[in-house]
Order: C-alpha cells, then sequence, then structure tokens
C-alpha cells in the first residue's frame, strides 16, 4: 500500500538530508508504528506519504514515493485525497468550517460524495469518538483534546484507504485515547485501513502496533521490525520497557498486564524498600490576633527579640555567637572581626527567615473561581493555590477547564466570579507588562509566542533583563541541535515547544504555568525539561502544569488537582490521587500495584 524506494529529502538551505536513502515497504491493513527522538524526521517521513512534501513544503525529493500506486511525484495532494487522510501536529491548521459537524462533512463534500451517505458517516464518527455533545460547537471554543478528535473524525468520514496521524493522542485525556486507538484498531481489523502513525507517548499506543518503524536521527537508516524487538533497541521506549531493562526482562513486555505477570520476583526484591517521600511546602499556621494588633516579632528559643532589623534582636544574636566562639565573655573584650563575623551571621540567618517565608506563600490564590464561555460555564467555584517551591499537576479530561483556568491566571478571561490573586495582584485587571513579571505561560500552542524570523532572534529577543545568552543555552538544554538560523515555521512540534519554554523559563517569573508542555517531546527531552523544572522549584519558583501525561505528574508533581466540568473533584499529593485512579496511574504503578512505586528512576534507585 505504501512504498519508498532509496527516498532523500533535503529542505532548501539544509546541510545535511533530513531522510537518506530510505526503503520501506508497508502492506495494506498494517497499523505501523513511527518512534524516533525530536528532530528525526518522522513527520517528514509522513508528509512525503500525502504529497505534502516536496509539493507544499518545498525541498529536494529524491527517489520515489507510492501510495495505492500512485507516485506522489505527480500526484499533488489534492490527488491524493481520495486515498490517504492526513492528520498533523497541529490539528488548527487542517480546519476549514467554522463548526464541528460542517468539519466532518467537508471532505466529503470536496469528493463529491451523496448528502445521504454524508449524513450517515457523520452520525457515525460523532459516536465513535464521542463528539455527538459537540456537534454545534464552534471549533473556536473547543479544547485542544476536542480540536485533535475533531481532525481525527474529519480524516475518517471519507473512508481513505491509508491514515497518517503525527502525534494523534498527543493532547488527549487517557480515556480519549484509549477510545481513538480502539477506533483505528477496528479500522484496521475490520476495514483493511493502512495506518502509519508517528507518537512520542509510546506507553499508549505500542501495544497496538504491527510493526515499528524507527529513525535514530535525521538522515539514519529506518529500522522496521516487530514492536519487541524494535524496543529491546529503541533510545526512545516506554516506562514498561525501561523497567523490563532494570529488572532484566528479555525480551521485554510491552503491556501492564504482560508485565504483570513477570513482576512477582521484582516485587520480592523490592519488599523492603519504599521510594522516597515527597515533601510540599507548607505555609506554617499563625496565631490569630486583632485586626487592629501588629504582628508580634520573631522570637528565639531563649525568648530574645530576633527581627532583622531589631538592635537587640542582633545584640543577642552576637551575644550568642560570641558565647559559642568563647570570646567577648565580658564587656568590652570581643574583637572588631568578632564582631564583623557576627553581623554577617544574623544577615545571613534574616536572608534564610525571609526566604522561608517567602517559600510557603501563596503565588497564587483562587477561591470560589466562576468563568463562562458563552453558554458554557467553563469553571465552577474553583478553590486553588500554588505556593513557592510547590509543583501541582492540573488533569481531568478534555474540556474539563484546565487550559481556561491558566487563561485565567493571567488575566486572559475575566472571571464571572468568585476572587483570583497572582502576586498579590487581580490578573485581569493588571497590565500584560506588569503580569508578566508574576507569571510566565506557555500556552497549548506554542507558536502563539513565537514571532521572530530565527530562533537566534526569538532568544535574543527573550534575554531582555536576563544575562545574554541564557534563553540559548536553556534550547540547547531542553533539546540539543536546533540551529541558531532556523525559522521557528520549520522546527517541529517538539523543538517549537522546547524554544518557548526556553523563551518562557529565561525571565524566571515566580510562577509558572504550562500547558501541555511534554507535548511533541521525547522521553529524554521530557527527562531534561523535568531537571529544568525541579531546579526551579529548589530555588522556590511556583509551577503549575496542565497535563495528560500521567508519566510526567508521577515524575514531577508534589499534588495533583482533578478538574472535572469546570469543578475540582480532588486535590492531594500525587502519589495519592495518581494511584487511586486506573485512568492516571502509571505504568510501573499499575505493575508494581500494591507496592507504592511511581517511576522507574525509583525503582532503579532503589534496587
Amino acid at each position: 500500500m505504501i512504498r519508498f524506494e532509496n527516498v532523500s529529502v533535503t529542505y532548501d538551505g539544509a546541510r545535511e538530508a533530513v531522510l537518506r536513502d530510505v526503503d520501506l515497504t508497508i502492506p495494506e491493513g498494517e497499523l505501523v508504528l513511527l518512534v524516533g527522538p525530536s528532530g528525526s524526521g518522522k513527520s517528514t517521513l509522513l508528509s512525503a506519504v500525502s504529497g505534502l512534501v516536496p509539493h507544499f513544503t518545498g525541498g529536494t525529493l529524491r527517489g520515489r514515493v507510492t501510495v495505492d500506486g500512485r507516485d506522489t511525484r505527480t500526484h499533488p495532494p489534492r490527488e491524493l485525497a481520495d486515498v490517504v487522510g492526513t492528520v498533523g501536529q497541529d490539528p488548527l491548521a487542517h480546519f476549514v468550517t467554522d463548526t464541528v459537524e460542517d468539519e466532518l462533512a467537508y471532505g466529503m463534500e470536496s469528493l463529491g460524495l451523496p448528502p445521504a451517505v454524508m449524513r450517515r458517516r457523520v452520525e457515525e464518527t460523532l459516536d465513535l469518538l464521542g463528539l455527538a455533545p459537540l456537534r454545534d460547537r464552534p471549533i473556536a471554543t473547543l479544547s485542544g483534546g476536542q480540536r485533535q478528535r475533531v481532525a481525527i473524525g474529519s480524516v475518517l468520514t471519507p473512508h481513505p484507504k491509508v491514515l497518517v496521524l503525527d502525534e494523534p493522542t498527543s493532547a488527549l485525556d487517557p480515556a480519549a485515547a484509549e477510545e481513538v486507538l480502539a477506533v483505528l484498531q477496528r479500522l484496521v481489523h475490520d476495514l483493511g485501513t493502512t495506518v502509519l502513525m508517528a507518537e512520542h507517548r509510546l506507553e499508549r499506543v505500542v501495544q497496538y502496533a504491527d510493526r515499528v518503524a524507527l529513525l535514530r536521527s535525521p538522515g539514519a537508516p529506518v529500522l522496521l521490525g516487530p514492536p519487541a524487538e524494535v524496543m529491546a533497541l529503541s533510545p526512545v521506549h516506554p516506562p514498561v520497557v525501561a523497567l523490563a531493562r532494570v529488572a532484566g526482562w528479555s525480551p521485554p513486555p510491552l503491556t501492564v498486564r504482560a508485565a504483570r505477570r513477570l513482576a512477582p520476583g521484582l516485587r520480592a526484591r523490592l519488599a523492603d524498600a519504599s521510594p522516597p517521600a515527597r515533601t510540599a511546602p507548607v505555609a506554617p499556621a499563625a496565631p490569630a490576633r486583632p485586626a487592629d494588633q501588629a504582628p508580634a516579632p520573631p522570637t528565639t528559643s531563649g525568648g530574645e527579640s530576633g527581627g532583622a532589623g531589631d538592635p537587640a534582636g542582633a545584640r543577642g544574636a552576637l551575644r550568642r555567637l560570641l558565647r559559642r566562639r568563647g570570646t567577648g565573655t565580658g564587656p568590652g573584650e570581643s574583637t572588631s572581626t568578632d564582631l564583623a563575623e557576627a553581623e554577617a551571621v544574623v544577615k545571613s540567618e534574616a536572608v534564610a527567615r525571609t526566604e522561608a517565608v517567602v517559600r510557603t506563600e501563596a503565588l497564587v490564590e483562587a477561591a470560589a473561581l466562576r468563568v463562562r464561555r458563552g453558554s458554557v460555564e467553563a469553571l465552577r467555584r474553583v478553590d486553588l493555590a500554588v505556593r513557592g517551591g510547590e509543583t501541582v499537576a492540573l488533569m481531568g479530561r478534555n474540556g474539563a477547564g484546565k487550559s481556561t483556568l491558566l487563561g485565567a491566571l493571567v488575566g486572559m478571561v475575566e472571571p464571572a466570579g468568585g476572587r483570583v490573586l497572582v502576586g498579590g495582584c487581580v490578573p485581569h485587571r493588571t497590565a500584560p507588562r506588569e503580569m508578566v513579571r508574576r507569571a510566565g505561560l506557555v500556552p497549548q500552542e506554542p507558536r502563539d509566542l513565537l514571532y521572530a524570523d530565527t530562533v537566534a532572534a526569538e532568544c535574543a529577543a527573550a534575554d531582555a533583563g536576563a544575562r545574554p545568552g541564557t534563553c540559548r543555552e536553556l534550547v540547547a538544554r531542553l533539546l540539543p541541535g536546533i540551529g541558531d538560523g532556523t525559522h521557528p515555521r520549520d522546527l517541529s512540534e517538539g523543538q517549537r515547544l522546547a524554544l518557548a519554554l526556553a523563551v518562557v523559563l529565561t525571565a524566571r517569573p515566580p510562577l509558572l504555568l504550562l500547558d501541555e508542555p511534554t507535548r511533541g517531546l521525547d522521553y529524554a527531552a521530557k527527562a531534561r525539561l523535568v531537571a529544568v523544572l525541579r531546579d526551579l522549584a529548589a530555588d522556590g519558583h511556583g509551577i503549575l502544569l496542565a497535563t495528560h501525561d500521567v508519566e510526567l505528574a508521577a515524575e514531577l508533581a508534589d499534588r495533583v488537582v482533578v478538574l472535572a466540568e469546570g469543578e475540582v473533584v480532588a486535590d492531594g499529593p500525587a502519589a495519592e490521587v495518581v494511584t487511586s485512579s486506573p485512568a492516571f496511574a502509571p505504568q510501573v504503578a499499575k505493575i508494581l500495584a500494591p507496592q507504592p512505586w511511581l517511576t522507574v528512576a525509583q525503582v532503579e534507585a532503589a534496587l
């Protein structure tokens, strides 16, 4: 059905080929999963199947790509539309109409299908993908995951022979992802549809694949084989395979069920160990006092006043230090050196006390927050607090209100009721220039933050107010190999996200708001992002991230808040919340239950 014959692709101005001498054959009725690090050429290979490379993207294609016998060199995308259905990384780029139902019908209408057929297929697709409640909704009002389901539905309705999907589950919640993958599997098994799919969240999809194609790097040869054999060699692999490597299981299992059958021995080895406890900063309880009474200064265990600016407290601290040093036993006996050292200690203690207070102060305070979007009540009486040094994961199904909440915290959305404070300011009444000093938001669509013509220009603009080169260092740390002269629109989705993250992180705002921060990132890039965010949290920054990535929440979050229909339905320690629901539990927790392990790193450290 799909055949690559000695195919090489080089983009204009690029020194090296993105694809080099690719030979690949995919027969009818197979689901082939394309894996590899971010920027390795996966999207280019997919675009070559649909004819977008080179007819739309430009560049030079050598060799031959055929789909159902049609040569993509001589058949532009419009002449392949009845054979190939394509969903790229950015669903918004695919939409032509304004509402969900119209978008599902548009492809069939373009192909001239009878109205009766169009009507039946629209209804089937609405039910298959759980879109019936959204049929009349404007696409502009949908969440990112809902848009992704509409984009997938719009290519299913014409019944193409080949489906080409670039990260089709990246914005979907776990339940919606399972529904979409079940639909794809049904198309493959029942209708003989050929599916070629690239995906970074392999824990969701690898068990559905008939074969896996691995692209290790740009220009590298494609390794095609059975999933277990390729995963055993792949640099990108799901947690279940990483756990198999730690435990010594060969061949590696690809599903939780298969891994649980191998796990009794590993559970026995871990029986006497336990994962390290996570402690999020907690604000100390302040004693109640009358409104007209000023707060009392801090006191030491000896009862002496210890305020940083209190002379008596300073003298007491000096006396205590000098007594510990065995000097200054009598009036006038201390030296100027002793006094200088003691004063330095007092100042240091004062700074430490100030930092402790900052880390336990709430950077975000929302109380009974309500937001309406047209006729939809997007948030209903949400209570939320995020403190300095704390990392909170915001989870829930698509359309639950996660992105709306983040928007309300930076003033993009005006509340309909309740109260919200960020850094002591009301977001929607604060000038954007002031707001960005208190909170930085990385939206679901990273291109919304990128406006310059090159990566270097974006980084130079972000460095205003920071040490020159800070942003470029962050980009290199998150995702090495991005060239300074590359236009942001020529980057992969994961590379664009890494650039947008670096732009926001350069300013080091006290509060970081991240909307799906791992979308498009491979496992190695995600691990580097986790390291950066941990460093920021250790420095006292508050982090609130909306995510469907249960593995990220298990690895990074101190707390997990779950939203449903705009309401908070769970708020507690990450380990308790993610393991209490099969939908949010990471693979390691499912495999090693009832033991309390969440990540492969925890298991590896214990062993």
